[in-house]
């Protein structure tokens, strides 16, 4: 809850709240390491939802669920969305559930009024990259490479790309880039090439993972808010 925090205090415009689960296949070895650390821990998803209706007392800023579909389907599609909706959820990133299968969760989270969020990655056909930015609500997630989570960097001329197709398919979804994002000139790169967000997990769990404290995540974070405001940002 105090890395929480100290992410909105540093400047986050949206928070990513995720759910540990014990085979996170978009994610690479620090958001493992954490996942892990936290089933240890005793770390379930219901206690991710009270964290997160903790959350909603403290803040109006949304708070995006991170997850695995499985925990979902064992807890069930509409008994999950119901509970993360009371809790204050603004909306629902589930990476490993693919288009054509997500047909059922998608119409749950529309009538209770929980954004589905797609993700688009660089190997992405165009025509299927209309197909999800037709299927999701809140942003489009653009995965900036192959692979998984993690810093590294990222291919300027894919995530241009994305961003131009983006535009042309739906000029007015928002499009969030995250995946190889953890240092300021990397979010003002992709603010550069048209994003409307940049997210930033690795960097910040890595922080948490190493000991550090809730002060020297916020300034981390607002680094990284300052680098998205510079320039094309208002």
């Amino acid at each position: 809850m105090e890395i929480a925090l100290a992410c909105l205090d540093g400047g986050a415009d949206v928070l990513e709240v995720g759910i540990p689960f014990s085979d996170p296949v978009a994610d690479g070895p620090v958001i493992q390491e954490a996942g892990a650390k936290a089933l240890e821990g005793g770390t379930t998803p219901l206690k991710v939802l009270e964290m997160v209706a903790e959350l909603r007392t403290r803040t109006d800023r949304p708070l995006v669920l991170m997850g695995y579909y499985n925990p979902i389907f064992r807890r069930g599609e509409e008994r999950f969305v119901r509970e993360a909706v009371t809790a204050g959820a603004d909306g629902l990133i589930v990476p490993d559930l693919p288009l054509h299968e997500g047909a059922g969760l998608r119409a749950i989270c529309m009538r209770e009024g929980l954004p589905l969020v797609q993700l688009c990655t660089p190997l992405t056909p165009p025509e299927r990259q209309r197909k999800l930015m037709e299927a999701t609500s809140g942003f489009l997630y653009l995965v900036t490479r192959t692979g998984v989570t993690g810093g590294g960097g990222f291919a300027a001329d894919q995530l241009e790309g994305m961003v131009r197709r983006g535009r042309e398919i739906d000029p007015s979804m928002p499009l969030a880039a995250g995946f190889g994002i953890s240092r300021p000139d990397q979010v003002r790169e992709a603010r550069a090439l048209g994003v409307d967000g940049v997210i930033v997990g690795s960097a910040l769990v890595a922080l948490a993972l190493s000991g550090a404290g809730a002060e020297e995540v916020r300034e981390k974070v607002r680094q990284l808010a300052e680098a998205g405001r510079e320039g094309t940002m208002q």
